[in-house]
């Protein structure tokens, strides 16, 4: 019996936020999706890379225990296709023939109607796929309801190969679950890449990426559809769940999208803004931390940090302790003060004198005959840490800790002192980035936010010379470079790779950039031992950027 011709098909993308390992919580958001699905009349819902298990799962789909669980959440979730809805084309880990593959399942008629694997497994920056993945074969299309869809998964259209396969095998429509991280400029990146595809083979093409935190990564979102003509027909909101329907007709030059809904996407700091209190959010949440608590020290950092915990969480779910010491002035009291009175927050004041002093004492044998430097100076940071984990620890709110990309890098940080702590949502952004976001905060609340509209950071804290406060008349830049240069000489170090010849011939001293690599290179214990953050550059410490601790290479200069 010949199959039946189909003209028209409307296609749901499922933009949502899984939870790694939460298997049935999961399949629990596909069916309310598929319920929504029917309400929007759909024949299709297309659900993100690996859906079902969370993305990216890592090792545990390592696990035999693991692997049938989500092979049995798919099968049951195929059963429910029995009732002539919408079918689903969901992605799930896949074991067959003795290896495990990255797959997307086409549920329909009450069964598992087709699966497809992933051929090109990212192994580069955050993605480490072929450690536990084996590539799948070059694919072929899957025929639903007389149309020949074209799945290929995330990475596959990042290159030519798997998408001209499915064009020569008779592929009308590509549709491609991702899992894809946000980084900055990934928008242009991402929409490159997708259009190229569209052009080299004239298929249109359904892109369909997911939203939300998974430890490092966040996820934008930003799902959309192109015609073949490679013109933008529909694009969903970024950093917010949904289920749109899109409407596909098919004519004499193959298949055509209806013009649908074109969100517009947030850039710049407003995008870096959003995937920081995502990702603070959601590690929160899926965690189940009732809260956060944070040292507000009256600098800018801990300022911004406590300003995304409120946008994030709520302020009734923020504590924010500021620790005083013989050195912290009482420009700082004030700022913290103020900035803790217009988020709306508890606020407590807890001196560490007494335990400072008591370290000092109990020491003061071993170190009687020599003079004071960084040891008695981390004393404070460490008494500060030490403080805040109790009160972590006493109430079960997270501790948040407040350290940027420029500090970390060149170890102006205290291991087991400011360090602390559970994540960091300014991890990966420079110090001047920290300037730009506070600014922007001041002047805006993105969508979503939770704290106030009036200004969250007082204008000093923005304005005031950066400072340690662990000495007299201490400030940053006392052992540092100035942050416009640092952050320069840092990103061209750290996410360029750039020889030393090259970072001199932009400006900079030869002995500031031989300083800046050496401390760079000296502070990678202090990094391995830091708390996980949100990744906003190119290369985040830890999930990118892989260096030895132990490492004599240094370049000559």
């Amino acid at each position: 019996m010949p199959t039946k011709v189909n003209n028209r098909i409307r296609i749901a993308l499922a933009q949502l936020n899984p939870l790694v390992g939460d298997i049935g919580g999961n399949a629990g958001k596909a069916r309310e999706a598929r319920g929504r699905a029917v309400e929007l009349k759909a024949d299709l819902v297309v659900f993100t890379e690996l859906f079902i298990s969370g993305y990216p799962p890592e090792d545990l789909v390592l696990k035999p225990s693991f692997l049938a669980a989500t092979r049995a959440a798919v099968e049951a979730l195929a059963k429910d296709t029995a009732d002539g809805g919408p079918a689903m084309l969901i992605g799930a880990p896949w074991a067959e023939a003795g290896e495990v593959y990255n797959a997307v399942a086409l549920l329909e008629g009450g069964e598992v109607a087709a699966v497809r694997f992933k051929n090109d497994l990212p192994n580069y920056g955050v993605f480490d796929e072929k450690r536990v993945f084996a590539s799948g074969p070059l694919p072929g299309p899957v025929n639903f309801r007389g149309v020949r869809l074209g799945v290929p998964i995330c990475e596959d259209i990042w290159r030519e190969e798997v998408c001209e396969c499915l064009m020569e095998t008779g592929a009308e429509l590509l549709i491609v679950p991702n899992g894809s991280p946000y980084s900055r400029h990934k928008l242009d990146r991402r929409m490159n890449e997708a259009v190229a595809r569209v052009a080299e083979t004239q298929l249109p093409m359904v892109y369909v990426n997911q939203v939300g935190g998974q430890d490092e990564l966040v996820f934008d979102g930003g799902s959309f559809t192109l015609n073949a003509d490679s013109t933008l027909a529909l694009q969903m909101p970024a950093w917010e769940e949904g289920v749109q329907v899109s409407d596909w007709r098919r004519g004499e030059n193959g298949w055509r999208c209806e013009r649908g809904e074109l969100a517009t996407l947030e850039e710049e700091e407003e995008a870096y803004y959003l995937a920081c209190i995502t990702g603070l959010r959601d590690y929160v949440s899926k965690n189940g931390f009732p809260g956060v608590v944070l040292g507000l020290s009256g600098g800018i950092d801990s300022a911004l940090c406590a300003a995304m915990s409120v946008d994030a969480l709520g302020a009734d779910k923020v504590h924010c302790v500021m620790l005083p010491y013989t050195f912290t002035s009482n420009e700082s009291l004030n700022d913290a003060a103020q900035c803790a009175e217009a988020l709306g927050v508890r606020y407590d004041i807890v001196p560490i004198h007494k335990p400072v002093d008591g370290f000092s004492d109990s020491l003061e044998p071993l170190f009687d005959a020599l003079p004071p430097d960084t040891a008695e100076e981390n004393i404070q940071s460490r008494a500060r840490g030490t403080l805040l984990m109790a009160i972590s620890n006493k109430f079960g709110t997270m501790l948040v800790t407040t350290g940027n990309k420029s500090e970390v890098s060149v170890g102006y940080a205290t291991l087991y002192g400011d360090m602390n702590g559970g994540f960091n949502p300014i991890k990966d952004l420079y110090k001047t980035q920290v300037y730009a976001l506070s600014r922007y905060r001041n002047g805006a609340r993105p969508k979503a936010c939770l704290g106030p509209e009036t200004i969250v950071i007082p204008e000093n804290i923005i304005t005031k010379a950066p400072t340690a406060e662990l000495k007299e008349n201490q400030t940053d830049q006392d052992s540092l470079p100035p942050y416009d240069a640092l952050d320069d000489i840092l990103e061209c170090l750290v996410e360029k790779e750039m020889p030393l010849d090259d970072i001199v011939a932009r400006g900079h001293a030869r002995e500031i950039v031989k300083q800046v690599e050496r401390l760079l290179y000296l502070a990678e214990y202090k990094r391995r031992q830091a708390a996980p953050g949100v990744k906003i550059t190119e290369r985040i410490f830890g999930r990118d950027r892989r260096y030895p601790i132990t490492n004599k290479f240094r370049e000559n200069l």
